[in-house]
């Protein structure tokens, strides 16, 4: 699709310095910028790459007054870098603007859609599913019965929804995400096998959750997993049954959360990251990446190491960490000297 400069400054509320009719059909960085590209520049160490940019349109900031002459047009705006971002959305929008439903897909009995619904080729609805309006479920998704879906909601290709997931508003599902497989709850027997002890729950994901492809969060054993509003999930999580994360939490990739342990509002972990069952972690925890968190944490502690401990004695402790093997030395050294005073031999 494209857009001329004057369209793009109007959604943007800025001013054309140029061709008003200069089309462009892509985005691209200034120093790669093209013929048919457009571009942004915010950075004042990179204002010489707009004298060399093939790009044909490109957005600045008002401070911005070009030394020589520019081949690419120009739109003037108040801040280049979120006129850019706010651009960014509008092009991820109407790039994902898909609505219809399209054959072979299966819609189950009972199930009720509101308005603008995209289904995409092979997906699955069960029965009593209700979806919200403007939601968009790609190819090869799998909707279990009795899912709750809300508005503005995107599952890209090849997710899973088991049965009874509630999920909120202006939601995003990356591909390969798995919601409400059972959680990993299995009794010992006295002859040394499992038995496996059923998961009754559900999952229960609220507004404006992002969650990155790969990710799996395991149905409660009774009760709720819950994924609190404005929580951000990166790819290739194990969010384990009965947990809850509070809201506004980020989490990196290949973090794993063990059963029932409850992770307060405003955290960010870092990636790799495991945390032991049964813990509470409170309000805005940091937690460095590949740290094993095996206690309680209170609100505002920096953790790192495995077993993690408080960030800043941890950094001490490392510097002794790395010269470990000098400590060592030292210490023999001052034996030998100490062994030899007690024999009566100074030298």
């Amino acid at each position: 699709m494209k857009f001329t400069a004057e369209q793009i400054a109007g959604i943007l509320e800025g001013e054309v310095v140029g061709n008003p009719n200069a089309e462009v059909f892509e985005l691209s960085k200034i120093e790669e910028g093209k013929d048919g590209s457009l571009t942004f520049l915010a950075n004042p160490k990179y204002n010489n790459f707009i004298y060399t940019t093939e790009a044909t349109i490109t957005i600045v900031n008002k401070t911005f007054v070009p030394e020589s002459a520019l081949k690419t047009t120009l739109i003037i705006v108040e801040d280049a870098y979120m006129s850019f971002s706010k651009l960014l959305e509008f092009y991820d929008q109407a790039k994902g603007n898909k609505n219809g439903i399209e054959q072979p897909s299966v819609i189950s009995e009972n199930v009720k859609y509101g308005e603008n619904l995209y289904l995409g080729s092979f997906a699955y609805i069960g029965s009593n599913v209700v979806l919200g309006n403007n939601v968009k479920i790609y190819p090869n998704c799998f909707i279990g019965e009795n899912v709750i879906i809300g508005d503005n909601v995107t599952i890209f290709a090849g997710a899973k929804v088991y049965s009874d997931t509630l999920i909120g508003n202006n939601c995003v599902l990356h591909s390969g995400v798995i919601i409400g497989s059972d959680g990993f709850g299995f009794a010992p027997s006295p002859d040394g096998t499992y038995k496996k002890i059923p998961q009754i729950g559900n999952v229960i994901i609220e507004d404006d959750v992002d969650i990155g492809s790969c990710t799996t969060i395991d149905r409660a054993t009774m009760g709720s997993t819950i994924i609190r509003k404005g929580v951000k999930l990166d790819n290739q999580i194990q969010i384990a049954h009965n947990v809850e994360i509070g809201e506004n939490t980020v989490i990196a990739a290949q973090t794993g959360i063990a059963g029932s342990t409850k992770i307060g509002k405003n955290g960010m972990i870092g990636g790799q990251v495991g945390i032991a069952g049964h813990l509470t972690i409170g309000n805005n925890v940091r937690i460095q990446a590949q740290s094993g968190v095996g206690r309680n944490v209170k609100d505002n502690e920096i953790l790192q190491g495995s077993p993690a401990f408080a960030y800043n004695d941890y950094s001490k402790s490392y510097v002794h960490f790395r010269n470990l093997p000098k400590i060592v030395t030292e210490i023999e050294k001052l034996k030998k000297i100490i062994l030899n005073q007690k024999n009566g031999n100074n030298g």
